[in-house]
């Protein structure tokens, strides 16, 4: 496909091309992302992902928790963005709203039961004149089942914990 056609933003030529290739060579969809928390003061830390920085936190600033809400949202606009270009959709409008319940007693130490939230929810609002039903039922086919924020949530990940004193 010499061809570069662009929708919803993107160049679904580049898309398809990078699909193909990890179809041919599944390793091409690896990630290994490290992010790095630094405390700046009160409860507000700075993040650096390589040169992308951004703070969590404090007075003026999402909590981590507000975070992990936009992510899960963020996460949706890009898989839907994605797979409504694949499709040939032209996307006029797209928005996400997440809320959900998390319990703090465990985080001060008052109760064992956790922390974190017990239940998530999220509403999608697509314009997207012409789409069919059938990739409607599609794109919410992928929200379900094939996105990796939620599937990361979804499942016990182990986590490693260690403190270095200097």
């Amino acid at each position: 496909m010499n061809q570069t056609i662009k929708i919803n933003g993107g160049k679904v030529s580049e898309l398809i091309k990078y699909w193909d290739g990890v179809q041919k060579k599944p390793i091409e969809a690896d990630r290994y992302p490290t992010v790095f928390a630094e405390w700046v003061g009160g409860s507000r830390s700075k993040i650096n992902f390589g040169e992308n920085v951004t703070y969590l936190g404090g007075v003026k600033e999402l909590n981590p928790m507000q975070m992990l809400l936009a992510a899960l949202a963020a996460c949706n606009v890009e898989l839907i963005i994605l797979n409504a270009s694949i499709l040939g959709i032209d996307v006029e409008s797209l928005s996400i709203e997440a809320n959900g319940h998390y319990d703090l007693r465990s985080y001060f130490g008052l109760d064992k039961s956790g922390s974190g939230y017990d239940v998530i929810s999220y509403t999608v609002w697509l314009k997207a004149p012409g789409i069919t039903n059938a990739q409607i039922e599609y794109l919410l086919e992928r929200c379900e089942k094939s996105y990796p924020f939620g599937d990361s949530l979804a499942r016990k990940i182990p986590m490693n914990f260690e403190i270095i004193v200097e």
